[in-house]
């Protein structure tokens, strides 16, 4: 019966299957299509509707069978293509969608609402020159409606055709009667405008965008979009005096707008050669901005934007005015306000000396320096909080404990000092301590989401993954801490579960956490799909453009780099360690039993099995009896069961048959988005060389070189590639002598090796870097690598490596290394060398480094024992004692308890 049409009874109850779904009445349209199909059970189309229905009901595998059936009995039938192509787009099948809607357009190539959908498509996945092409037909067919003019033109505009995009514009704006757009369309009206004059500007015709603004100001709605945009055009086209005139006003209206400034030094001349001033530009600047600050004194941008060009005295002056008020007024933030000023190594110095001067002058006279006025104890506190921050910048850990201990004793109640010491104690390489400091500090204010957020990831980071999870469900909804937190795509606390997961060796609870985050982009990708209609209906043009631009680069973003970095890492480790099924680890366990033993401990495991499979099944129709009552309870339609986890510790995403290619779906998109970070291409060293893909490894390499030729890291993967393709015989086949002539080409091509044997290269390598503990590390590896009977001479590369430069009582300031790099030294040591000797003597350097250190068991840290009793003894006038059970993690933590007196230490 494919293709027959309906008697008139039949085809009104079509119609009303169809109203039925698009009015989400799932079951009235179920009841009207069992009545078709009773009568006539093959029709297509029918059969087509009722499984787009079901698969509304969450009854997918039932509905896929209803559509394909539907489309077998009526392949010339446009809604059976079509309804196809939406059940596809449902489970996020846009490329076969489009060939379902393809095929539809092939039966009624002029249906209007097919084409929409298909456009929607070719949007979202980019098919650009195919998204210009039905944007066209949708407009030659329905020409009076405004969307498919302004949706061709931006299928144009990102499609790379600006000049197309104004023509198609210019041309609608021909088709409208009215000189001034009804209230009700002054917005939208107004928003096509400012989009229009932005797609001039893309298509290099600031002039005329200039031109168009002027003529239609009185159509615009947005007055500060406006003068911002006429602003840039009139720099772009150097009529410096008007884009002055204009940010001057802009400032008027905002004067802590950091990009009016900007603006404002551009059209004064003064903008920066690259990032570097001249004195002549930085004079004219000072004393603009010296006008500035006396125009708007509430701005805190007048007077901080100096500070960056200053220095000497000067600098001294400004930063000293600068930080007044803010430490008068108490406020935290100052000194992520400072920070960025500690790059240039001179301003250091002088910060420093400034802090000092203003607390000396505070204990002694209570004023600021050339001040009389007496300030309030609260300055006093807060100058102590600011300069704890600066010790902790420069890695001056005992200073810096020690002004945050004396901000501590002066007012014990500001929460924000034992976040600080917490912090000051974490970089210190004591995240035990600073655990219990920001718990500290949690249970000094219960309802502050921010100080338990903070808590949970100082946990995470000192490997408490039980008590930070119990900690964190105190601020999730109704206590369902895991499904809560990946509702809300709670990445930080995701990233630093997977990190601790993985220095614990639970692969599977990290790589868990690490694909969740890959999951949130994969939803927000997903997410911009409504709005391609919803911004073309609303005329929200220039934010739809930077959306569709944000999400063309959004794997490039930070989060989703470490989360994709640390997922190719864990598949790496799962390559070189793979992990044994629970079967095997139980066979190896029972070998050197009696036979007797080993069928006792065979039952028992079957049992426990059978026993832990129970509790599972039990467990997952619990969860779904509860979404089902919580669905029946609240509004109809408005909840769904909640997918049950089948893998809660991530046991399958361990066990996958081949670790490396998994690792390379995550690779690629780092290599298409994120090509400029180094990291991306030492991953792709690592998974391509253990795949034995040679020129692809050399390829990494390269990339590699053109980053940063003097990373250590680049040396390792430059020698250990030529060392492996060294030891390889001689090419048999034709494919491998070219594969071998490619590389031996490339290789006299490297100014690192050129015709140097991997020996001498390691040896310039190290002559080259000797004052740097990195470098000698690597180099002392590759010397390991080419020569291993030599292995003393190599671990003497490493001992020695601080010798030329520090003593061994230096403090790790002044020394310039880092906990994490000597952390890694000791793991090579003990692993690679396989030298328990020398990690030994490595450990006991760098306790004396980093007396906080729990790794290297610090006389001043939390791992060390008796470490309560000297600091009991050292600050028993403080009254109260020092809290023995810092290691425990069931401690309580009382604020005026045990804790504060650890506090005060």
């Amino acid at each position: 019966m494919g293709g027959q049409a309906l008697p008139p009874k039949e085809a009104n109850l079509f119609k009303l299957i169809v109203k039925s779904y698009e009015t989400k009445q799932y079951k009235k349209g179920l009841k009207a299509s069992d009545q078709i199909l009773r009568k006539f059970p093959d029709h297509g189309e029918t059969l087509a509707m009722k499984g787009l229905t079901l698969n509304c009901m969450e009854k997918k595998a039932e509905a896929y069978e209803l559509v394909r059936k539907g489309l077998k009995n009526d392949l010339k039938s446009h809604v059976c293509w079509h309804v196809y192509g939406l059940l596809y787009r449902s489970d996020r099948d846009y490329r076969e969608a489009i060939k379902c809607y393809r095929c539809a357009l092939r039966i009624d190539p002029e249906n209007i609402q097919i084409l929409r959908d298909l456009s929607l498509l070719q949007a979202q996945m980019r098919e650009l020159s195919g998204f210009v092409e039905t944007r066209r037909q949708l407009l030659t067919l329905k020409p009076s409606h405004r969307n498919n003019w302004i949706g061709f033109a931006i299928a144009h505009h990102i499609n790379h055709e600006p000049g197309m995009a104004v023509n198609i514009l210019d041309a609608y704006e021909g088709t409208l009667e009215e000189d001034f757009p009804p209230e009700s369309e002054r917005y939208e009206h107004s928003e096509m405008l400012l989009y229009k004059a932005t797609v001039l500007e893309e298509a290099g015709q600031p002039e005329k965008a200039l031109e168009e603004l002027s003529k239609k100001e009185g159509k615009i709605v947005d007055k500060l979009g406006l003068r911002e945009h006429r602003a840039s055009l009139y720099l772009q086209i150097n009529h410096l005096a008007e884009a002055e005139e204009i940010y001057r006003k802009l400032l008027d209206v905002n004067p802590d707008n950091y990009h009016y400034y900007e603006g404002l030094q551009k059209c004064l001349g003064l903008a920066p050669d690259g990032k570097v001033y001249t004195s002549e530009q930085v004079q004219k600047l000072v004393e603009v901005y010296s006008d500035l600050s006396k125009k708007y004194p509430r701005s805190a941008a007048a007077k901080r934007i100096p500070l960056d060009l200053l220095e000497g005295d000067a600098f001294k002056a400004a930063v000293s005015m600068y930080v007044r008020p803010f430490l008068r007024k108490g406020v935290p933030s100052l000194f992520s306000d400072l920070r960025s000023l500690y790059s240039h190594p001179g301003k250091v110095e002088i910060l420093e000396e400034v802090f000092l001067e203003i607390m000396s002058s505070l204990e002694t006279s209570k004023t600021f320096p050339g001040s009389s006025d007496i300030e309030s104890p609260s300055t006093y506190l807060w100058t102590l909080y600011l300069f704890a921050q600066h010790f902790d910048q420069r890695r001056q850990y005992e200073k810096a404990l020690l002004h945050i201990d004396q901000a501590i004793v002066h007012t014990p109640t500001v929460i924000d000092l034992y976040l600080v010491k917490g912090r000051i104690l974490k970089h210190a390489g004591d995240p035990v301590a600073a655990a219990a400091l920001a718990d500290e500090a949690r249970t000094m204010d219960l309802a502050d989401r921010f100080l338990n957020s903070e808590c949970v990831k100082r946990m995470l980071q000192a490997d408490q993954v039980e008590l930070a999870e119990k900690t964190a469900v105190l601020f999730t909804k109704d206590g369902d801490q895991h499904n809560n937190l990946f509702d809300m795509q709670c990445m930080w606390y995701e990233l630093a579960s997977g990190d601790s997961h993985f220095r614990q060796g639970n692969m599977g609870k990290a790589l868990k956490k690490y694909l969740s985050v890959e999951k949130h982009y994969n939803d927000m990708v997903e997410d911009q799909f409504d709005f391609h209609t919803y911004c073309l209906r609303k005329m929200t043009l220039r934010a739809y453009i930077r959306m569709l631009r944000f999400q063309d680069h959004l794997h490039s973003h930070r989060f989703f780099f470490r989360a994709a970095t640390s997922a190719i890492r864990c598949y790496i480790k799962l390559h070189d360690s793979p992990p044994k099924a629970a079967a095997e680890e139980h066979e190896a366990a029972v070998a050197g039993l009696p036979a007797a033993e080993r069928k006792k401990m065979r039952q028992k495991l079957r049992k426990a099995e059978a026993k832990a499979k129970k509790e599972a099944e039990e467990k997952a129709k619990e969860e779904e009896v509860a979404a089902t009552v919580a669905s029946k309870g609240g509004k109809k339609g408005t909840q769904t069961p909640r997918p049950v986890d089948t893998d809660p510790d991530g046991d399958k995403l361990m066990h996958v048959e081949d670790p490396l290619s998994e690792a390379l779906k995550y690779l690629r998109l780092l290599q298409e988005h994120s090509a400029y970070a180094l990291e991306t291409h030492l991953l792709a060293f690592e998974v391509y060389f253990r795949k034995g893909k040679k020129l692809l490894a050399l390829q990494a390499v390269k990339k590699q070189l053109a980053l940063d030729p003097s990373s250590p890291d680049v040396h390792r993967c430059l020698i250990r590639l030529f060392e492996s393709l060294d030891k390889l015989p001689n090419p048999d086949s034709h494919a491998d002598k070219i594969i071998h002539d490619v590389i031996a080409m490339e290789r006299a091509s490297l100014k690192e090796l050129g015709e140097k044997s991997l020996l001498d290269a390691n040896r310039a390598f190290l002559e080259v870097h000797s004052d740097s503990l990195k470098h000698r590390v690597a180099a002392a590896e590759i010397s390991l690598l080419l020569c291993p009977e030599a292995k003393s001479e190599a671990v003497k590369i490493i001992e020695d490596s601080s010798e030329n430069h520090i003593s061994r009582v230096a403090s790790a300031a002044k020394s310039g290394w880092l906990l994490k790099d000597c952390v890694a030294v000791y793991q090579l040591l003990e692993t690679t060398f396989k030298d328990s000797d020398a990690a030994s003597r490595w450990s006991t350097r760098c306790a004396e480094l980093f007396p906080y250190s729990t790794y290297f068991k610090g006389e001043k840290s939390s791992a060390t024992v008796g470490v309560a009793s000297t600091n009991r003894s050292k600050h028993s006038d403080n009254g109260g004692t020092v809290s023995d059970g810092l290691e425990e993690k069931d401690r309580s933590h009382s604020v005026n308890g045990g804790l504060r007196d650890l506090v005060l230490d």
